[in-house]
């Protein structure tokens, strides 16, 4: 019976040997790196932009019709490589601390870091260009940084 009791308590400080040498790894993998899938891509920003479609003014919706206008007209001509837009449901506390709920668009730009600069002008132009031609009080702006490949 001892050399059972001797033989389990081998056993078991080996297992915790084995647990305490291969925590550390398990938790550097939850620690952002992968170590496991390669790197790819080139640095990127990722911009959203969030589009409401309700008038504080009462007027009536923008449309698909307008919207796709202004993003042919606004948009393309300064991202011509490519995005994306996508139809949403949006909510957010105007300036009059109403909860607005309403039909919106996101847009979502994808462009080199070394572009940054001039990107974040030509961004900012759209934004206020969309205030401006629908009476809208803000547009919402994500940027996040991103590795692509194409």
């Amino acid at each position: 019976m001892n050399v059972h009791l001797t033989r389990s308590r081998a056993v078991l400080g080996a297992v915790g040997l084995l647990v305490a040498l291969a925590a550390p790894t398990a938790y550097a993998a939850l620690d952002g790196a992968d170590p496991v899938v390669p790197e790819r891509g080139k640095p990127y920003v990722e911009t959203q932009l969030f589009f409401g479609t309700a008038r504080p003014d009462g007027g009536p919706a923008v449309t698909d019709k307008q919207f796709m206008a202004f993003v042919d007209h606004e948009v393309t001509p300064g991202f011509p490589h490519g995005l994306t837009v996508q139809n949403g449901r949006g909510q957010w506390r105007d300036a009059n601390g109403t909860i607005e709920k309403e039909r919106s668009y996101e847009l979502i730009l994808l462009y080199p870091v070394a572009e940054a600069v001039k990107s974040d002008r030509k961004i900012e132009e759209i934004r206020t260009a969309y205030e401006k031609a629908f009476a809208q009080e803000a547009v919402g702006r994500v940027d996040d940084r991103a590795r692509v490949d194409f």
